[in-house]
């Protein structure tokens, strides 16, 4: 059980990344049409429970998978065009 913050960082980020290179067209199609967060619901959302199972409640409460999902999969794709920037 991860119980450190800079450990959980890393974790969050590699689910987020791994989301990424599995999802990379929804992911796009979801930022052109600016419905990321409905389309990759299922694949975020199960995401959230592997790194919820993974670190401590504390930790858990803190958001850092949140931002590694705005991180990764949001901000790395800000060259895609959209309405949302």
């Amino acid at each position: 059980m991860i119980d450190n913050a800079k450990r959980a960082r890393q974790l969050a980020r590699a689910i987020a990344s791994d989301l990424t290179l599995y999802h990379e067209a929804k992911i796009l199609d979801g930022i052109s049409n600016d419905n990321l967060f409905e389309v990759m619901h299922d694949e975020i959302n199960d995401g959230r429970e592997l790194f919820k199972s993974r670190v401590t409640e504390e930790i858990f409460g803190q958001n850092i998978y949140e931002r590694a999902i705005v991180d990764v999969l949001v901000k790395s794709k800000g060259h895609v065009k959209s309405k949302i920037w």
